[in-house]
């Protein structure tokens, strides 16, 4: 297919096809929102200091933005996978964000599968 990039590593092939660009940058988009949104809940709810709620929250709403913006490139998609951990991880702030980072990683990985399945990669 035109448009898909290839990285030899590990044991194949990892091909990044516009579906995936596509698919991923929309997780990451919406991730982006509520990640933001952390941040005054952490605030005003759970008495996070604001240096602390700030410096996490938007910091991963605007990791999630730059990754989205490099999904052209195979790299990104661990960098992706990254953040995924790190939104887990935001529930030490916002409990409920142990949910919704488990959701979006869910999303997340069902994006890429379901790409290239679509487009016949896999």
């Amino acid at each position: 297919m035109s448009g898909e990039k290839t990285v030899a590593g590990g044991g194949g092939r990892f091909k990044v096809t516009p579906g995936m660009r596509r698919l991923g940058a929309s997780v990451l988009g919406m991730e982006a929102i509520v990640l933001g949104l952390v941040t005054p809940v952490a605030i005003v709810i759970n008495k996070v200091s604001p240096g602390v709620a700030v410096t996490v929250g938007l910091g991963l709403a605007v990791a999630c933005v730059v990754v989205a913006g490099m999904l052209k490139r195979p790299f990104a998609y661990i960098a992706g996978s990254v953040v995924q951990v790190l939104a887990i991880a935001t529930g030490f702030l916002v409990p409920i964000m142990f949910f919704l980072g488990v959701v979006f990683a869910a999303l997340w990985i069902t994006a890429i599968f379901v790409a290239r399945r679509v487009e016949g990669v896999t």
